[in-house]
């Protein structure tokens, strides 16, 4: 048994060693990585070899230079090269897999060898994520010399990308074999495939769409009530001092405004309240549907939430250095309850929080029993088709 795996593995293995775009795409990677070795950064801002570049976010008084190359890595390498252009490039390699062991006689002549349907088939399948594999295993060494030679930090955990990258691109190859298997054309399975990916990252964006606006109206209406409650209060205050001082005309100017902006907030408060109920349903029904599909950019973003802690994020995000202003109310009668910035500020920083809070559980979980879903229902219709 474990002979016959072996022997499909190998053959896989001298398949894609024989395809110049594996060696290409393993070229590129190595270029990527030397690339971006070429930037440095110093208390000065960044470096291009011998060159300054005077960014100072940039710099090392708001960021080190282990997270610096860290980011680099997560966003540019991982999140561009690797998940993007790399995963095409694999997809285009793999997709015929498939396609290709169904095919008039080659099918016929692998069937004939002592072998379960079911174990071929997933064995086929595991040989189709070899591509990725080697790749990100490559990409992965070659960045976590860059970092520790460059950015003065052996980081070991870096090589969590290796199986999180191969879980994101097993969850699109599964529809892949799935689609190959039905129509037994790889042009199709590709085709189709990438729309389906595109389609499933565009659900991510009006998630992520979504969850922006839902937690504006959030901050919202969470200031509107906190600036009723202080202007109901001042203007308890006020009324007691207009009894102890009946002539005072600044006093009753300031009753009459704060009586006037708490009509304009109380009149906008159903509102706002309306506009946030309507959002969280739509956003929970999103939710549930995500649910359902892979989380491709979830998983992903699992390698930057492991390799990069939010202290480091607040060190670039926050250029002064400084925790975040408090949410504050103004008690001027014309000023509204947060600024524009505060709100800003704020709904960032729940949006921050609220992703990272997202369990390894449902984002991986869910993920793989989707998966788990494609492989199933293939597997079930190669062990019972008549090829």
């Amino acid at each position: 048994m474990m002979t016959q795996t072996w022997a499909i593995f190998y053959d896989a293995y001298r398949a894609l060693n024989a395809r110049k775009l594996f060696w290409i795409s393993l070229g590129l990677s190595a270029v990527v990585v030397l690339s971006f070795a070429t930037v440095g950064i110093n208390d000065k801002g960044l470096t291009f070899f011998h060159w300054q570049i005077g960014i100072d976010a940039f710099s090392t008084q708001f960021i080190s230079r282990e997270t610096f190359y860290k980011l680099i890595f997560t966003t540019l390498g991982v999140r561009f090269w690797i998940t993007f252009l790399a995963t095409i490039l694999g997809l285009i390699s793999t997709a015929g897999v498939i396609p290709d062991l169904v095919s008039d006689g080659a099918i016929d002549l692998v069937l004939s060898k002592p072998i379960g349907r079911v174990r071929l088939f997933l064995t086929k399948y595991v040989t189709g994520l070899l591509f990725v594999t080697l790749q990100v295993a490559v990409f992965t060494t070659l960045s976590f010399f860059v970092i520790g030679l460059r950015g003065g930090a052996w980081e070991p955990g870096l090589f969590i990308t290796v199986p999180m990258v191969i879980l994101f691109y097993s969850y699109i190859y599964s529809v892949c074999a799935l689609l190959g298997l039905i129509t037994r054309s790889t042009v199709a399975a590709l085709l189709l495939t990438i729309l389906f990916w595109v389609l499933n990252g565009s659900l991510h964006i009006t998630e992520s769409s979504l969850l922006v606006a839902r937690t504006n109206f959030e901050v919202r209406v969470e200031a509107i009530e906190n600036d009723l409650d202080e202007r109901t209060q001042k203007l308890a205050e006020l009324t007691e001092r207009a009894v102890a001082e009946p002539d005072n005309q600044r006093i009753a100017t300031n009753i009459v405004n704060q009586q006037r902006m708490l009509e304009v907030r109380t009149q906008e408060l159903p509102g706002e309240i309306g506009n946030r109920d309507l959002l969280q349903r739509i956003h929970f029904g999103v939710m549930a549907l995500k649910t359902l599909l892979p989380k491709t950019t979830e998983t992903i973003d699992l390698t930057e939430r492991w390799l990069i802690s939010s202290a480091d994020m607040e060190g670039l995000t926050n250029q002064a250095a400084q925790e975040p202003a408090p949410m504050t109310f103004s008690t001027d009668p014309d000023d509204i309850a947060m600024s524009d910035r505060e709100i800003s500020r704020e709904v960032q920083d729940r949006i921050e929080q609220a992703t990272r809070e997202r369990s390894v559980a449902w984002i991986v979980g869910t993920s793989v029993i989707f998966e788990a879903a494609m492989l199933a229902i293939a597997c079930w219709i190669f062990r019972r088709r008549d090829f």
